[in-house]
């Protein structure tokens, strides 16, 4: 989540209905504030009875509001004070009677009303029986809410409170924040076809082992995070991970050079950015043993016959015509970055390439944050100071988007 663009200092009305998962919002609360939110909580009375409002306050440090004829101050009328405030209302859970509720524009509690005199955007995180879910009059009041421009998120398919399994589980806090974050971002990427590539290809040598780098793909994720918050239609195309899919991000995997170079070529021709933010491998094994190769086997060699990989973004730049997609690469070095980068920008045909020493240990793999410099054609380098990954995507697309334009597809 980029708190630079989203979170941080927007004034986020959280409304918890009565669900079992209304403990999780406590959590979800938190991840508010610690993003750097104002976070002022709403509560039905169903949702009292599952978890305190003294706990709220506690995270929020704001009072909690639960009745429609109870103002904050004297003389205010707290539904329209909320509604004013909030510059997102996230709603979660949300139950199959509120989703009803809210759909029909029933305003006689102070969340039905709270939510019929605001203005702002609505985020809604619904949590319910698997039945409920698919229950054709939930079906209908959801499709009617989406068409009346309310976001939702979830729900996941799961374990449930009633012991049975399915769709109907509210998403995890991490989830809606990041939801929360896409809708507060601008959409001025709406309507690009954007693809990237994120973390180390493996190349096999035998069933057991392989060759890679240390990539994990958090600077690829970010990317896609940041252009698909940002209105993107985004592919992902990445190498294995560990890390939780983007919001609205389709993603392909893939293991070796090869496999990442047959998804980028076959799609690369409607897209309108292409961002190679995977750390692919150089070399592959001449052969692949069928079964894993022993100490003996080898008799007296120490060498290892390898193969140059593909270079996809040198292919890239060789079969491109006229302006896109805009390309944009990345030097990962432990030398002198910034001279690679000017070297990629040459050579393969690159609008951007991002540079970065990965021998820091607060900007290489596998950390949270990044330091990178940005080289372009005729213009001196950008240096990006210390920030989050996500914080560095987004000065990354702010840096594509007068290239970018508007979208030709």
């Amino acid at each position: 989540m980029d708190e630079r663009n989203s979170l941080a200092g927007r004034r986020i009305v959280l409304c918890i209905t009565g669900g079992i998962a209304a403990y999780k919002s406590a959590e979800l609360c938190r991840g508010f504030i610690r993003a750097g939110a104002d976070v002022h909580v709403v509560m039905t009375p169903a949702a009292q009875r599952f978890v305190g409002g003294v706990t709220f306050e506690a995270l929020s440090g704001n009072p909690v509001s639960t009745d429609l004829f109870h103002a904050a101050e004297p003389g205010v009328i707290e539904h329209i004070r909320l509604a004013e405030l909030a510059e997102l209302l996230v709603v979660a859970p949300a139950t199959a009677g509120f989703l009803a509720r809210m759909a029909h524009g029933l305003a006689d509690d102070l969340l039905g009303a709270v939510l019929l005199a605001t203005t702002a955007p609505v985020l809604v995180a619904p949590g319910m029986n698997v039945n409920m879910w698919q229950h054709p009059a939930t079906r209908d009041n959801l499709a009617l809410l989406k068409n009346r421009g309310v976001h939702f998120v979830g729900p996941d398919e799961g374990d449930l409170a009633c012991r049975t399994y399915g769709a109907g589980r509210m998403a995890e806090p991490p989830a809606i924040l990041e939801a929360a974050g896409g809708v507060l971002l601008p959409s001025d990427l709406a309507g690009q076809q954007v693809l990237i590539t994120a973390g180390a290809t493996r190349e096999p040598l035998d069933p057991v082992r392989f060759l890679s780098n240390r990539s994990t793909g958090k600077m690829g994720f970010a990317l896609a995070r940041a252009a698909a918050g940002r209105g993107a239609r985004v592919t992902l195309v990445c190498g294995p991970h560990h890390l939780r899919p983007p919001l609205g991000v389709t993603c392909v995997d893939v293991e070796t050079a090869a496999q990442m170079a047959e998804a980028v070529e076959g799609r690369v021709d409607s897209m309108d950015l292409v961002i190679m933010a995977a750390a692919v491998a150089d070399w592959r094994p001449e052969t692949v043993a069928p079964k894993k190769l022993k100490k003996q086997d080898a008799g007296d060699s120490d060498s290892l016959p390898l193969h140059r990989t593909t270079d996809i973004l040198a292919e890239l730049g060789r079969r491109r015509k006229g302006t896109r997609p805009l390309l944009v690469g990345f030097a990962a070095e432990t030398g002198d970055p910034v001279m690679e980068a000017q070297r990629k920008l040459q050579e393969k045909g690159c609008d951007l390439v991002v540079a970065n020493d990965v021998s820091e240990p607060d900007a290489g793999f596998a950390a949270d944050t990044n330091r990178v410099v940005l080289v372009r054609p005729n213009a001196d380098p950008e240096p990006l100071s210390l920030a989050s990954k996500d914080a560095i995507a987004h000065q990354i697309l702010d840096a594509l988007l007068p290239g970018l334009g508007s979208p030709p597809h």
